[in-house]
Parts: structure tokens; sequence; C-alpha cells
């Protein structure tokens, strides 16, 4: 069965993580993404994940971003290189670019130039604040644009400690979503319209959406809500407490009071049920500082393994501060069968994320490893009508990475 987006073109002039994975999953549900790379692959190929101790033969993370994908060596610097961008975007449905804006304008590759080659292409904007104004030459990666200028950081900040730092990517693949879906819905509107159609994302705006709770609230009340202090919680059935084997869980029931009573049964505090301190949210609220340190006192009693047969037991609502490894072996993990195998033709089998959605009766997989840089240059210059000695004459000139 062919994919959704089978007969779709994606021209990607993009690098680092959130575009080119939202493109990607274009790729999963089928459609033909070419990766315009400069000569050697782009940066994100040559990064490695120190964090886990092992020089690992692939860089994964590349590889999950980049799956199912054709690319194309284009030094975008060499005038003989422009022939060939503007044969690929006229044959495009969507174009998606992270270049910020005057790489745009010095490659011919803002969305004008493309519109002139390709009026019904998707022309999809990716960067870290927009493409007009003061910052629109600034770049913008996730850990900047999305975590911390977007007010995101400063809210996981405990008192009195450092900033949280977010993990790689974190932000990216939010973004990507954001960029797929606005894709997917200017691939509708220009089926119905018969014209293209320009989408913008941003690691700013997407960050601010993310913590939409807080700036809806924000934007009325013009002031920064207070920290999370899980020794002083709002409420203290909505936190996180250490067991006695040092495991972490979380316990999250917003409308306390229908668990209150079930919470202390569980805790084996019956006395508590009736307690004027603690009988209501807001006496739990007043008295919250010694009512967690109380509740802090009676998770150290007992292994995470214990406390979970008598959280699910009593009905409440809770989970367990997880590693990967344990995510990788959970039951409701697997049963959602989220991972694929993948054969690298160098590398072997490696295990990888799906895409992170189904459409039931639709062929969407990761069909794949991501390609070699320019791995499939000549044979997409052939599709787009270059000849023998036109490829030859393009490598001559250095458009191909050639010296």
């Amino acid at each position: 069965m062919a994919g959704p987006l089978a007969d779709i073109r994606v021209v990607e002039v993009a690098n680092w993580l959130a575009a080119p994975s939202a493109a990607a999953l274009m790729a999963d549900m089928g459609a033909d993404v070419i990766k315009v790379e400069p000569p050697g692959g782009e940066d994100y190929r040559h990064t490695r994940n120190l964090a886990f101790g092992v020089d690992f033969p692939l860089n994964y993370a590349f590889e999950l971003d980049n799956r199912g994908k054709r690319s194309i060596s284009l030094d975008l610097r060499r005038p003989s290189a422009s022939g060939v961008l503007q044969r690929l975007i006229a044959s495009a449905d969507v174009f998606v670019t992270t270049l910020i804006q005057p790489r745009r304008e010095r490659f011919g590759l803002t969305e004008a130039a493309v519109r002139q080659i390709n009026p019904r292409a998707i022309y999809v904007s990716f960067s870290g604040y927009g493409t007009e104004g003061t910052d629109a030459g600034r770049a913008g990666f996730d850990f900047a644009a999305f975590w911390a200028r977007a007010g995101v950081m400063s809210l996981l900040q405990a008192p009195g400690q450092p900033p949280i730092i977010c993990r790689a990517g974190q932000g990216d693949h939010t973004t990507a979503l954001n960029l797929l879906a606005a894709t997917l819905a200017a691939l509708r509107l220009s089926d119905k319209t018969g014209e293209g159609q320009s989408v913008d994302v941003t690691l700013l705006g997407t960050g601010m959406w993310t913590i939409g709770s807080d700036m809806s609230h924000a934007l009325v009340a013009g002031v920064q809500p207070e920290p999370f202090d899980r020794t002083a919680p709002a409420s203290p059935l909505s936190n996180v407490y250490r067991c006695a084997d040092d495991r972490w869980l979380l316990l999250i029931m917003p409308v306390a009071d229908a668990y209150w009573e079930r919470f202390c049964l569980m805790q084996a505090r019956p006395d508590w049920v009736a307690d004027p301190r603690y009988a209501t949210l807001a006496a739990r609220r007043q008295h919250t500082r010694a009512l967690t340190a109380a509740i802090d006192a009676l998770f150290g009693e007992a292994t995470l393994a214990e406390w979970a047969e008598r959280l699910d037991r009593a009905g409440l609502i809770w989970a367990p501060m997880a590693t990967l490894p344990e995510v990788m072996r959970d039951p409701a993990v697997l049963q959602a069968d989220p991972f694929a195998m993948v054969t690298h033709p160098a590398a072997g089998a490696y295990q990888t994320l799906k895409a992170p959605f189904a459409i039931r009766g639709a062929d969407i997989a990761v069909r794949g490893p991501a390609p070699e840089a320019g791995e499939h240059t000549a044979d997409i210059l052939t599709e787009l009508g270059f000849s023998d000695d036109d490829i030859a004459g393009l490598a001559a000139s250095g458009a191909l990475g050639s010296s």
C-alpha cells in the first residue's frame, strides 16, 4: 500500500533537527524527500553523543531525523549550483528551509524567489525567531529559542537552584510536529485552491505554545508564576517523592479531594482524613510544607516496587520516574509497538523510533536508513534531466563539491 504522501516530493535545504525530523516523518508517510547538503554533509552528521560513554558506529540521532530520504550534494556558493537547485524547486510540492534570512537572500531561496520558480509549492520556513524583524538573522537552536527565550527554562528552575538545561532535540522534535501539522494543512489547502501556500514555524513560538497554560495567565496577570517547590507544593498529591530504594515516583491527582481519603488509607493514615489541617484542598495547601514532609517520610519507608503495588491497588494516579532502559522494557510501551528495525549498509541492523502517530489503514513506516551525504546526487541529477556531460560539467565547476 502506498503511503499517504506517496505522490509528494519534498526538497529540504535544512540542517540540524527540527525541520529535517519533520521531513523524515513525511518520508515515513511515503514522500520522496530530497535532502540538499553541502559537500561532505551537514554539520549534524558529524556530531557525536558523548553522554553514553560509547563510540557509536553511526550518529543514530541523525539517522532518526533523516531516515528514508535521498541526499544530493550541492555547494550553493557556486553559481553553477543554482541551476540544479532551481530544477529541484520546480519539481517540488514542498520546499523546506532552515536558512536564516540573509542566507536565503544570498542563495535565491526567499519565498518570493521560490514562488517565481514554482508558484504552487508549499514554502515551509523554519527558524528560531521568524524571518522578519530584528532577530530574523539570529540563529536559534532549541536550547536558546525554545528552552531559554520562550520562558520554558524559567518555569522549571527550582528555588535557589541553577537553571535546568533541556535534553538535546527536546524543543526541536516538539517543533517538528508543529511544522508537520502545518505543512499537511497547507497541502490540503493547496489541493482546494490550486495555489501555493506559506508555512512559518519558529522554535520561539512553539516553546510558548508548550507552556500555554502558564502563558495564558501571564498574559492577563503580567507576572511570572511562582516556581515549583517540591517541599511546599500547591497540592501534595501532585508532587514527586523518593522511595526507600532511592527511586522517585510522581503523584498527579489534580482533583485532589476525590483521591484524598484513598491516599490516606493507602498510607495507613486514616487519622488524616478528618484532620482539619488536611481535610480540604485549601487546608492542605495552607499546611503543605508540614504535610509534604510527613508524606516524604512515609514514602521513604518502602521501595518503589512496594509503593507501585499499593498505589495501583488504591486506584491512585501515579508514575515511576523511569530510566530509558526501563522505558524500552515497559509492557505498556511495547504494546504500542513504537520501535522499528532498520538495516544500514555499513553499520548493520539497529532499532529506532517509529513515527509518534498512526493512521488506521495507512502505510506509515520507517522506509530505510538516512542516506550518505550526496549518495543520490547522480540519480537525482539524471531524473532532473541533466546528461552525463552536464553532470561532469557540474562536478568540474565545483557545484557538486569537486575542486
